[in-house]
């Protein structure tokens, strides 16, 4: 009896539990579907998104393959068994991605219908007794324009998309510039289909957007003292248009706005190349606009600019600003901050004028403007160009005040620009900074010129911004399943990242063992008995230094410390019963462009997990081996500043040695014999040296 009642009691709670989580409904076709993907029911982004969000949340994938919403179209969704459990299972929060076969050259005779369509399909998730909250994406790029042309994407289905948003009041995730305009094979093997890794993307940008940090009962639009004299749809979030005494102000608000109220504030070119602003707008910063009209950044530009920001501050947002500013923009977005250093939370500024005598006069390699120029004269009062040679007030003439103030900078820049050449504007100021010991960031775009500006991918400019104001959640000490899928890994043909996860966990059963090893490619070089993959280069060098069978290695190619402390969490890697546990890894994280500080973050969180884990084991933790020929190169760098934090880390039961000396020579270059030719892999030599110096280890 009291077994039942035990037993009913577990149910009871089994079923409160799973009454308690949010429901997620993914709507869509084959690219929610998954489909080419292998192993689609853990690598599509809705599977992908469940493992981020973890047990909270219960994500369903409805993807159908070749679907649209077109009701008398190819393949309509709604005729689909899938849309009528989508719609029973009366969810929390349903993300709908539609459009990209709409766009298809076999509805062209349909498309016509798809604004009415799209907006009733919409609907009928809106009007579900579960009142959910419905988030709208954009298609991705199509790069198979054949048969999914992008223009049509571009041009037809999103607007009708960020409209039903705009109208209707719904979330909006902006997809299409996720991948960039340049087609990536690893991304979208067969240009239209998202591969595991290019749905990983999506499942993060998805992640990122629902775990926002929000602030609560915060109206800016109410607080600000102006009344709106306008209303306007910026790609499916709400505008608002003011008139100050002739002088026009934008304000965008976000949906959900974050905490602490941030904002971004547009200099110039208002809508031009927005994928920066759209993307912060979907981080919770409101986007703003304060016209400046042909006053090249003068006094009464930077008087307009003091207005506003009085304005916007005692509206509610943040009293440090985010500064954008394209081309002339430059000029008032470095002016007003020269002489505003406490309102600056950082700048970003694309092909900037730095210096009015290169744009728009030309005393430099470019011929001047005559129409520009008649409008600077007027803006400044020069009646001569002697005054103009003479001004020193321009933005590199701030270098030392902007060096002084700590403002993080980032210019993005076209290296064969001709309208405001590099070499003239962004290259004397960043040359000045230098002087005053400030490094300036720069991203050179080779071959391109003034335009396009921005990146059609935003995300180096988006993670700069969120990382300077401490936005940027350090995903590198976030578990999370990798999604490698491609054979240069190492692995048999048709594997993929759980397959390979799967077979670690069978190698290492009824096993106990002296060493594992855990970590990236680099590691699973090392071979061992397992039978997915395709190189054994280490297995000689560690069976003569360790035994054979007394050692395994646990590496999968292309894992970053996220997705080991990942494997550490969900596996059960101490059914081996190891004495010694071996962890080299964050490689993946540097050359992926992540901070030392985060990766360093993510190591410390990989051996502590170890360590849970593995009790009885020695916890070894070498960080990352050195990679990058030269001890200055980009990888180096990197390296060596996260063997420095890790260093002054302490780690209970954690023994950390820095394997570097053992790779380099005496003038701190890589010793080649031990490297492959990328100079992060190791040569049969290089395994060799590794091993002797393991085995070393655990026998003292």
């Amino acid at each position: 009896m009291k077994r039942m009642i035990f037993i009913a009691l577990c149910l009871m709670l089994s079923i409160e539990s799973y009454a308690q989580k949010i429901k997620v409904a993914c709507v869509g076709n084959s690219i929610t579907y998954g489909a080419g993907i292998n192993n689609n029911q853990q690598n599509s982004y809705p599977s992908q998104l469940q493992a981020l969000l973890g047990e909270e949340y219960e994500v369903k994938n409805f993807g159908v393959s070749a679907t649209t919403v077109l009701s008398n179209g190819n393949q309509a969704y709604i005729k689909t068994q899938q849309y009528k459990e989508s719609l029973a299972y009366n969810p929390d929060i349903v993300f709908i991605k539609m459009g990209t076969n709409a766009a298809a050259n076999r509805n062209v005779n349909q498309r016509h219908l798809f604004p009415e369509e799209y907006r009733k399909f919409v609907d009928t998730y809106r009007n579900l007794p579960s009142k959910p909250r419905v988030i709208l994406m954009t298609p991705v790029r199509s790069f198979f324009l054949k048969d999914h042309p992008d223009a049509v994407i571009s041009n037809e289905m999103i607007p009708v998309i960020t409209q039903t948003a705009n109208e209707r009041g719904l979330d909006i995730i902006n997809l299409h510039n996720l991948f960039g305009d340049k087609w990536e094979q690893y991304l979208m093997p067969d240009r239209l289909h998202p591969s595991a890794i290019g749905a990983g993307r999506i499942a993060m940008k998805m992640y990122k957007y629902l775990t926002l940090e929000t602030a609560s009962d915060v109206d800016i639009i109410s607080n600000f003292a102006l009344k709106p004299s306008g209303e306007f749809n910026f790609h499916g979030f709400k505008g608002y248009e003011y008139d100050n005494n002739g002088v026009k102000y934008y304000i965008v608000k976000p949906y959900h706005t974050a905490v602490g109220n941030p904002w971004i504030w547009r200099a110039r070119f208002w809508g031009h190349e927005p994928q920066t602003d759209i993307e912060l707008l979907e981080q919770g910063f409101h986007l703003t606009y304060c016209e400046v009209g042909d006053l090249f950044g003068n006094q009464e530009a930077i008087d307009r600019w003091d207005e506003f920001y009085k304005l916007a501050t005692k509206a509610g947002l943040s009293k440090k600003a985010v500064l954008e500013g394209m081309s002339r923009g430059g000029l008032i977005v470095y002016n007003w901050s020269a002489r505003n250093t406490d309102k600056v939370a950082c700048i970003y500024v694309d092909a900037p004028v730095m210096d009015i005598k290169s744009w728009p006069v030309g005393y430099g390699t470019k011929d001047g403007n005559d129409r520009n120029i008649e409008a600077l004269m007027k803006a400044y009062g020069f009646t001569s160009n002697e005054q103009v040679e003479a001004w020193a007030q321009n933005p590199i003439d701030h270098a030392k005040k902007m060096a002084k103030s700590k403002i993080p900078m980032l210019h993005v820049v076209g290296d064969a620009d001709t309208g405001v050449p590099v070499a003239e504007n962004t290259a004397v100021f960043e040359e000045r900074l230098a002087k005053y010991g400030y490094k300036l960031n720069v991203i050179h775009k080779p071959g391109v010129g003034h335009h396009p500006h921005s990146l059609n991918n935003p995300e180096p400019i988006v993670n700069f911004i969120l990382e300077e104001l401490g936005r940027k959640k350090n995903m590198c000490a976030y578990p999370a399943p990798g999604n490698e899928y491609r054979m240069a890994a190492g692995w048999q043909k048709g594997t993929e990242w759980h397959a390979i996860a799967n077979d670690i966990e069978t190698t290492l059963e009824g096993k106990e063992l002296k060493v594992l090893l855990l970590g990236n490619s680099i590691t699973q070089g090392f071979g061992g008995n397992r039978t997915k993959i395709t190189s054994y280069q280490g297995k000689a060098a560690m069976d003569q230094a360790v035994g054979i069978n007394l050692w395994e290695s646990a590496g999968i190619s292309g894992d970053r410390t996220q997705n080991l402390l990942w494997r550490l969490k969900k596996g059960n890697y101490n059914r081996c019963k190891p004495e010694n546990v071996v962890i080299t890894i964050g490689i993946n994280n540097v050359t992926a462009g992540d901070k030392a500080e985060d990766i360093a973050q993510g190591i410390i969180a990989c051996a502590l997990e170890a360590k849970a884990q593995m009790p009885q084991a020695k916890i070894i933790l070498f960080g990352l081996l050195p990679a990058g020929l030269e001890k200055n190169s980009y990888n180096r760098v990197a390296c060596d500043k996260i063997h420095s934090i890790l260093a002054k880390t302490k780690l209970k039961g954690v023994e950390y040695i820095n394997p570097t000396t053992w790779f380099v020579n005496g003038d701190g270059s890589l010793k080649k014999e031990l490297y492959a030719g990328d100079y992060l892999h190791l040569s049969a030599e290089g395994y060799k040296l590794w091993s002797e110096k393991i085995a070393k280890i655990i026998s003292e």
